[in-house]
């Protein structure tokens, strides 16, 4: 029994030892696609009363670890049983965080151009507006609407991470599968929402290291509350362009032709260093807004169509 015992014990750590070793390979793989994620989440915190910066963080994650939950078992139910829907599914998703970097365009858009019409109006009257509509929505309300809206995208992003993943483990055996998806998304969840933790509470370090008593630790504040909101600015810029650069990545992916056209034209271009990886990025890019618009002025048309059953 003693014998068996050991041996057990021994093929205990042979595995945990390859899925260390697989998880690093994997998380290689998906780094990518933890950059975009990192983006994407702090994006969606921006905006956030202080107090509740880390309390919507903190839901986000564990919305975040159910989405997880759900995908890694589905993932190698597809994998074993539905291979070829994993293609499809992943399109899906793409085409959704396509349809999102559209939307925040065009709200975007929409913001300008409202303000270009107040401009004559005075600031104070805006400011009071402005006000009035936060109050009227309500705080929880908006809280929850971000929330709701970081664990959608969450999840087309770590269904991307885990079928990356997946796609490393070929010639796994399925413990080995299971031990390294469930080590990814841990390491992906943690590592992510702390980061963005982190990078929420920076104006928060700069106000305490300001009122150190110590004159380093008052410049050093002085200098992360100068930063703070210039990286949550180009965090901003960066979510968005990682929805296009990430959604139209899988698309382009899924349809050969668009893919093979693009990688040609990189080949053309690759006398020039790094130009190769700009017309990839720019493609993807492309097509992605091309494919947000299509499936934005699809969604408005069918809610005109529901408008106008409902009259």
């Amino acid at each position: 029994m003693a014998t068996s015992l050991l041996l057990l014990l021994d093929d205990i750590a042979a595995l945990m030892d390859d899925v260390a070793v697989m998880t690093k390979v994997a998380a290689k793989k998906t780094a990518g696609v933890l950059g975009d994620d990192l983006a994407l989440n702090a994006q969606q915190v921006a905006g956030v009363q202080a107090d509740r910066e880390l309390p919507v963080v903190w839901a986000v994650a564990k919305g975040s670890l159910v989405n997880k939950a759900i995908l890694v078992p589905a993932a190698l139910a597809i994998s074993v049983w539905l291979p070829w829907l994993i293609s499809p599914l992943l399109m899906l998703g793409g085409a959704y965080l396509c349809f999102e970097g559209v939307e925040k365009l065009v709200h975007a858009w929409h913001v300008r151009q409202a303000l270009k019409t107040q401009a004559d109006v005075p600031l104070a009257h805006v400011a009071a507006q402005a006000a009035a509509d936060v109050a009227e929505v309500g705080h929880a309300e908006t809280e929850a609407a971000k929330i709701k809206g970081a664990i959608r995208t969450d999840f087309v992003l770590s269904a991307e991470i885990i079928v990356i993943a997946l796609g490393t483990l070929a010639t796994a055996s399925l413990a080995q599968k299971v031990g390294t998806l469930v080590a990814v998304a841990l390491v992906m969840t943690v590592g992510v929402y702390g980061l963005v933790a982190g990078i929420v509470k920076l104006d928060d370090a700069g106000l305490a290291l300001l009122r150190s008593p110590r004159r380093a630790a008052q410049v050093l504040g002085r200098g992360l509350l100068a930063f703070a909101p210039k990286l949550m600015k180009t965090l901003s810029v960066a979510g968005t362009a990682a929805m296009f650069l990430v959604g139209g990545g899988i698309l382009t992916h899924g349809v050969p032709v668009v893919h093979h056209a693009i990688e040609h034209i990189g080949q053309l271009a690759s006398a020039v260093p790094g130009a190769a990886w700009v017309v990839g990025a720019l493609g993807d890019a492309l097509v992605g807004i091309a494919a947000g618009a299509v499936v934005l002025g699809a969604a408005m048309w069918v809610k005109r169509l529901r408008g106008g059953a409902g009259h």
